[in-house]
């Protein structure tokens, strides 16, 4: 609508949002508005747009319906649109979920790799990594050398070198991954007793 306010439109949309997901869940209104304390009439108002949506509604609907508020509401995404902050997946199978918003030398990401097969395939690229084992067992080809590591282990190394990585026994492996494209190196400090 012209002259209107671009949150306004997000406003009217939320009765429609908020009857699909009773409908998704099979819930009715009065166990909807027994789980909220949110009348039944109210509950219905909101769902036929009949009554404006505010915070002190939404807040026990997305807890009721499990869901963030942002979903809710179907609230636009903010933010710089050049950072993907959704988990996406690689060419390889690899599930990546980026964990630093601002750009910079190093970035930080959860990786979740998958099986891949026995047969690695080495590549080599610009940039130094760190990694660290979350859950599972990574297997690691790094040039001449062949390790597994287990949750708590950790790999550091010049992505120069021919390197694959994959699942150590066909199960998933969650890794915490540190990445300088520049070859930037990760500064670890430990404090020693005396």
């Amino acid at each position: 609508m012209e002259g209107q306010p671009a949150y306004q439109a997000v406003l009217d949309e939320v009765g429609d949002r908020l009857r699909r997901l009773r409908a998704q869940r099979g819930i009715t209104l009065a166990v909807l508005a027994e789980t909220t304390g949110i009348s039944k009439s109210t509950l219905s108002r909101l769902e036929s747009g009949q009554r404006r949506p505010s915070l002190e509604l939404l807040l026990p609907l997305a807890t009721a319906y499990r869901v963030p508020l942002d979903e809710l509401v179907g609230a636009p995404e903010v933010g710089d649109p050049r950072v993907q902050l959704r988990p996406h997946k690689s060419a390889s199978g690899e599930t990546f979920v980026p964990l630093s918003r601002a750009p910079g030398p190093l970035q930080a990401y959860k990786l979740i790799v998958p099986d891949r097969g026995n047969e690695p395939n080495l590549r080599s690229h610009e940039g130094y990594e760190w990694l660290y084992v979350l859950q599972g067992r990574l297997r690691l080809v790094l040039g001449e050398h062949d390790v597994v590591l287990g949750a708590g282990e950790v790999a550091e190394f010049d992505t120069k070198v021919p390197h694959w990585f994959g699942s150590a026994d066909g199960r998933p492996v969650e890794v915490l991954s540190l990445f300088g494209r520049q070859g930037e190196r990760m500064h670890v400090r430990a404090k020693t007793k005396n």
